[in-house]
C-alpha cells in the first residue's frame, strides 16, 4: 500500500553544487521507487528488498515547496533544484498524484531552473511546463554564460540492452523506451545527455557495450554522458551487494567468481579497475566528442 505522510521540508540545499549534477537545491516528493533496481543505492537503507512496497508520497509537498521557494526568490536565492536526489521524480504513482508536475508548476512560477533526472518517459508529458521553465528561469550568475536555459533533462541508463535492463532495473521502463524519450527531449530542444550510472563490471563495461552505448547516444545526439561505475552498498539481506551477487550468480554465473573477489569485502571496485575505467571513458567522450560533464 502507498503510505502518505506529511514531512516538515522539502526543499533541500546542498552544501556545494555537485560538478556533475549541478545541484544548488533537491527535491523528492516520494519516498522510495517502484523500478526496484538491484544496484540502487538505497537498498542499503530501512527501506528492503523491494522498494515498491515501501512508497510514500508526501501530501504537503506543494505547499511546503511553494513557501521555501518564495522565500528563496525573495532573497534572490536561485539556483538548479533537482527532481530527484534518491527516487525518481516519474515513478509510476506519479501518474495518480502527479506532484512532480505540480512542482514544476511552482518552480516555474518562481523563476527557479530545474535538472530532471530520471529513467521514465512520463517526462514527456511535462515537456510543456519544462519550455516554459527553459525560457524563463533565472539561472545563477555563474552559469548565465554556459547553459543556454533553465532545464536540463538527463535519462538515466545503466545499460541499453532491453533484456539486461530487465534483470538490473525490473520496474522500469526498457532503454529502448528511453532512448526514444531522449530523442525527444532533443528534438523539442532541451539540454539533454545521459547519466551512465552504474555500468555493470564485464558486463555492460565491457569494450563492445561501451561502444553500443557511446554510438547510441551520439546518434541520439546527447549533449553529454556522465559515467559511473558500480558501487554496492549495505550489509543486510536485502542491500544492493546481496541482491546484484544473487542476479550475477543466476544470470551470469561465469562472472560470479569475479565479483565475489570484488565486492565481498568491499562496496567498490579496486582503484586500478576505477582508474583504467574513468580513463577510458574519457577516451570514448573525446573519440565520440561527446562531454562527460553538462558544462
Amino acid at each position: 500500500m502507498i503510505k502518505e505522510i506529511e514531512v516538515k521540508s522539502v526543499l533541500n540545499k546542498t552544501k556545494k553544487r555537485d560538478a556533475w549534477f549541478l545541484d544548488d537545491y533537491t527535491f523528492n516528493p516520494y519516498q522510495s521507487c517502484s523500478y526496484n533496481c538491484l544496484y540502487c543505492y538505497i537498498r542499503g537503507s530501512k527501506y528492503g528488498s523491494n522498494l515498491a512496497t515501501s512508497l510514500s508520497v508526501k501530501v504537503n509537498a506543494i505547499e511546503l515547496l511553494e513557501k521555501q521557494l518564495k522565500k528563496r526568490a525573495e532573497k534572490g536565492e536561485y539556483g538548479f533544484i533537482v527532481l530527484s536526489s534518491v527516487t525518481d521524480p516519474y515513478i509510476n504513482i506519479e501518474e495518480e498524484y502527479q506532484l512532480t508536475r505540480k512542482a514544476l508548476e511552482v518552480i516555474l512560477k518562481y523563476k527557479f531552473p530545474v535538472h530532471i533526472i530520471t529513467k521514465s518517459t512520463m517526462v514527456e508529458r511535462d515537456f510543456d511546463i519544462l519550455k516554459e521553465i527553459h525560457q524563463q528561469a533565472i539561472l545563477p550568475k555563474d552559469l548565465q554564460q554556459k547553459l543556454s536555459g533553465g532545464t536540463l533533462l538527463t535519462f538515466s541508463f545503466s545499460t541499453v540492452d532491453d533484456a539486461i535492463g530487465k534483470i538490473f532495473e525490473p520496474g522500469a521502463p526498457r532503454p529502448s523506451q528511453r532512448i526514444e524519450a531522449l530523442q525527444k527531449a532533443i528534438q523539442a530542444g532541451f539540454h539533454s545527455g545521459v547519466s551512465m550510472m552504474p555500468l555493470l563490471p564485464f558486463i555492460t563495461d565491457t569494450t563492445a557495450h561501451l561502444e553500443k552505448l557511446f554510438n547510441t547516444f551520439k546518434n541520439c545526439g546527447a549533449n553529454y554522458v556522465m559515467p559511473a561505475t558500480l558501487t554496492v552498498f549495505g550489509n543486510g539481506k536485502a542491500d544492493s551487494k546481496v541482491l546484484m551477487l544473487n542476479a550475477i550468480k543466476k544470470h551470469f554465473p561465469e562472472l560470479e567468481a569475479r565479483y565475489l573477489k570484488y565486492f565481498s569485502n568491499s562496496h567498490q571496485l579496486p582503484e586500478y579497475y576505477r582508474n583504467a575505467f574513468y580513463l577510458k571513458m574519457k577516451e570514448l567522450s573525446k573519440t565520440y566528442n561527446i562531454k562527460d560533464r553538462i558544462i
